[in-house]
């Protein structure tokens, strides 16, 4: 009788073991899968003036999605149009309407409109000038005025940095603060932010910049006393802006949809829309269209 008791419990021991073997294993198999979940990678690339807003809205959509990684890159809205034309990233960021970028075939793409931006001229504040004409503005890029004093300003040679071709900040500058008159060539720089730190510390300089990169060291153009701002942006008084675009190869499918979405949800345009210096879509008084024709918002 002891010998089959010892026997019993050696059975209910193997029981027991195996039991927690299988349990084990299940857990191993569903740790495994789980690690192996798919992750979603998107690419944006292309306008500086628009790369703070999608980095940190893309950053707050991955704290929200675990499985989805945003990379955000500038190189200006040319290179963003070209390259989501390509195929060779996700997202192309553009100050401009694709059908307005020359030598791009745009058919296909689709355009997710996020926010707008507005532009102002700048200049190194020790040039003693806060306000001047459309037409002396359209002298200084052209080379025609070459010293502040000539504009109220200090006895200062003026030193013109401009944004290089491909640039939507450049083009719609051009566009609506110069007429499209034909600019002096001065120096090109590849960024918002390079231009930002070459105003702020060149006395004389002076260029333009997206809203959001107006800081200290900076003194933001007034233009025949109509001041920059984001209430005359909305009513087209102030009118060198753009809306900013997130173009897509394609109708967007999955996370791409979702992240785009998000660009436009209340959230992202009632608190980092306006944070970050841009002018939500919905506070708009005004459309304007790729003609520039003005239609007025209910």
């Amino acid at each position: 009788m002891k010998k089959a008791v010892t026997f019993g419990a050696l059975a209910v021991t193997m029981t027991v073991l195996l039991a927690g073997c299988g349990s084990s294993s299940a857990t191993s198999t569903k740790s495994s899968s789980s690690s192996k979940a798919k992750t979603t990678k998107i690419v944006a690339t292309g306008s500086t003036a628009l790369q703070p807003l999608v980095e940190q809205a893309g950053q707050e959509f991955q704290n929200e999605h675990a499985n989805v990684t945003i990379n955000v890159q500038g190189g200006g809205s040319g290179a963003g149009l070209s390259q989501v034309a390509k195929g060779s990233v996700n997202i192309g960021n553009s100050d401009l309407f694709a059908q307005e970028q020359s030598g791009l075939d745009s058919k296909g793409l689709v355009d997710h409109k996020v926010a707008v931006v507005g532009m102002a001229p700048v200049v190194n504040k020790d040039a003693g000038v806060t306000n001047i004409s459309k037409a002396q503005l359209v002298k200084i890029f052209q080379g025609k005025i070459k010293n502040w004093k000539a504009v109220g300003g200090k006895n200062e040679k003026i030193t013109v940095v401009n944004r290089a071709q491909g640039s939507g900040t450049r083009a719609t500058f051009e566009k609506w603060g110069l007429n499209n008159a034909k600019v002096a060539t001065s120096q090109e720089q590849d960024s918002n932010g390079t231009v930002q730190k070459i105003v702020s510390t060149t006395p004389g300089a002076i260029s333009y910049l997206a809203f959001s990169y107006v800081k200290s060291g900076l003194q933001p153009l007034s233009i025949d006393n109509v001041k920059p701002t984001e209430a005359n942006v909305a009513t087209n008084k102030w009118k060198i802006w753009a809306y900013e675009h997130m173009y897509t190869k394609g109708k967007p499918t999955g996370e791409l949809a979702s992240f785009l979405t998000y660009m436009t949800s209340k959230g992202v345009q009632g608190s980092l829309v306006k944070k970050l210096g841009y002018i939500p879509l919905t506070s708009m008084k005004v459309d304007r269209g790729m003609s520039g024709k003005i239609t007025q918002l209910n």
